[in-house]
């Protein structure tokens, strides 16, 4: 089967026709393997061993009668993930990654775990015995979740993968509900069938050059649509081998990223922008003389706005590690068309355009020579990859907007998924969208707001998210910026700009989280008494929100109704480390937010 795609994998139609292919071809060869606490080498999978765990888990699968079920998967990124789900395709079943809930604050996770599980209705649970131990405790809080079928089969027998039989899946098959962030609404299951990842595995593979040569090293979680498309299968995809670690070993100490990809000479890794800011503020001169980083050729940054000013700062920090800015790689993509949609030339520097900030407040793009805060300068995120198609829209009429106009970014292509997940009405409304001059579609509505220059995407935020003051159209994420921007206390990707009503009028709040390492300043003297707290720095608290005030006033001449300084990790996000404006707006109105 024949669809056009580069590579070797060009003529299989499902991951398992690749996965066969590799175990037999090259069943020695080593596919991933894990670092223990992002540093140390652990245990490791060939494709051979990972064939016939994948067997064995699929036989176990199909004596539950799973074919065509979904199965949900609460793992946390490792070796036993990956048999995990491809047992679940080798069953011919729906793999539905997700997330095991947290036991320390179960009601930030728990919600979320029955939400997809209420909507995916799954035959069965597979999770590791250690996960499912834990998982009980939280019966008594959940007891839906104990009427569930659970397996855990660590310690499966090898011999019951003689008994496994080709579920005899096409590419029209589904492969698994990719449940979306929450980052705006309640989780959807995206339906990604084995077309699509084979068709989306082929644009990233075209996009970053990659070849059995390449070598990629992966924290990103593994149940999200970055993380599993281009973390796991993108490495089976081309053949090239993989190095994986938990995404708590990089939050914890950024560095263990950096010097992995120094290590293995990485060519491919990534993640959204806030993972950069990280290794530039938690890292120290003498941590970067000991790293080599320049093997590292397409740095890939998307999932979130990716901000210029970031790319900048880490190019700088780390010139002396031989990183070079042509390796930046922004990109945009989205669970719904199976992750990519749209790069560079992996040997193109980062497209950046400063527009005018007033002329965007009014969907204009008007470019500038001036800096901020007349001037936002903003990062381009590529071009359309092979079949794909991106139009820009009138959200409110679906009529393609002419150039120099901000509108909805629409797209379409072999990547685009089937729809949502027992969500018909919502599917024909995101997924079958058509545009009212000419009729041409369908269409997939991403809900992102952007513009087109020269074919270039630029990303200019959420039409969700928008915030509308006295008539202006004010970005939360250029707000955003301004406020990390203002102290070192604040944490990188900690804050959260929106508006609610107050007497009648729309007021912009700011909720901002506070680096743990910092106290309040009347707490110095009990500082000296404990010896745990002596690492702590003392801040003044109203020295930082008076700066937040003046500085969102004189950037972008509106004044901060009420600013929140918060609890470090305390700040509402998804899955996937996005922040949750909705749910944040919400917690600042219920009061429920953890403040510092």
């Amino acid at each position: 089967m024949d669809k056009g795609w580069p590579g070797s994998t060009a003529d299989f139609s499902t991951l398992v026709d690749i996965l066969r292919w590799r175990a037999l071809r090259q069943p020695d060869l080593r596919a991933y393997t894990y670092l223990l606490d992002g540093e140390v080498e652990g245990s490791s999978l060939t494709y051979a061993a990972l064939d016939s765990q994948a067997r064995a888990i699929g036989a176990l699968l199909r004596s539950y009668d799973t074919s065509g079920a979904r199965v949900l998967l609460l793992y946390s990124t490792g070796l036993e993930f990956i048999a995990a789900f491809f047992g679940c395709l080798y069953a011919g079943a729906i793999a539905v990654p997700l997330s095991p809930p947290n036991l320390v604050q179960p009601q930030r996770t728990l919600p979320r775990l029955l939400a997809v599980a209420n909507d995916a209705h799954p035959s069965l649970v597979l999770t590791t015995a250690s996960v499912l131990s834990k998982v009980e405790r939280l019966f008594a809080q959940a007891p839906e979740l104990q009427n569930l079928r659970w397996l855990a089969p660590d310690n499966i027998a090898s011999s019951l993968a003689q008994e496994w039989r080709d579920p005899e899946t096409t590419s029209d098959t589904l492969a698994l509900l990719q449940y979306t962030s929450g980052s705006t609404s309640t989780p959807k299951g995206v339906m990604v069938s084995h077309g699509n990842i084979l068709y989306n595995s082929a644009c990233i593979q075209h996009a970053f050059e990659l070849t059995p040569q390449s070598v990629s090293v992966t924290w990103l979680p593994s149940f999200h649509d970055m993380g599993l498309i281009d973390g796991i299968i993108q490495p089976l995809y081309t053949g090239f081998p993989c190095f994986l670690m938990l995404p708590q070993s990089f939050l914890q100490r950024p560095l263990r990223w950096l010097q992995a990809i120094s290590r293995y000479r990485a060519t491919h890794s990534g993640g959204p922008n806030f993972a950069y800011e990280l290794c530039t503020r938690r890292t120290t001169a003498e941590q970067r003389a000991t790293l080599d980083l320049r093997s590292w050729t397409s740095a890939y940054n998307g999932a979130e706005p990716v901000r210029a000013d970031t790319l900048r700062r880490f190019a700088q920090a780390f010139a002396p590690c031989d990183f070079r800015p042509h390796f930046w790689y922004p990109c945009y993509g989205l669970a719904e068309a199976t992750l990519m949609v749209s790069g560079g030339a992996l040997c193109d520097p980062p497209v950046f355009y400063t527009a005018q900030a007033e002329a965007l407040e009014q969907h204009r793009v008007v470019e500038t020579s001036a800096p901020s805060p007349e001037g936002r300068t903003l990062v381009g995120c590529g071009r359309a990859m092979l079949d794909t198609k991106i139009a820009i829209v009138h959200p409110e009429t679906s009529t393609s907007c002419p150039p120099g106009e901000v509108g909805e970014v629409w797209i379409s292509g072999s990547s685009i998924a089937q729809g949502y997940w027992n969500r018909p009405e919502e599917t024909a409304n995101m997924f079958q969208s058509y545009l009212a001059d000419t009729n041409e579609g369908p269409f997939f509505r991403t809900g992102d707001l952007g513009f087109l220059q020269g074919g270039e995407l630029f990303v200019t935020g959420r039409l969700k998210d928008l915030i509308i003051l006295d008539g202006r159209n004010l970005y939360p994420q250029d707000i955003e910026t301004t406020v990390e921007q203002n102290h070192p206390a604040i944490r990188p990707g900690g804050s959260a700009a929106f508006s609610v009503d107050i007497a009648e009028e729309e007021r912009l709040i700011i909720i901002t989280e506070i680096e743990s390492r910092y106290q309040p300043e009347d707490r110095r003297q009990e500082d000296r008494l404990e010896p745990q707290m002596k690492r702590q720095e003392p801040l003044d608290a109203e020295a930082v929100v008076r700066a937040i005030r003046r500085a969102v006033a004189e950037e972008h001449d509106v004044r901060v109704h009420t600013v929140l300084l918060l609890k470090a990790g305390s700040m509402p996000r998804t899955s996937s480390g996005k922040l949750q404006r909705r749910a944040c707006r919400a917690g600042f109105l219920n009061g429920t937010l953890e403040r510092w």
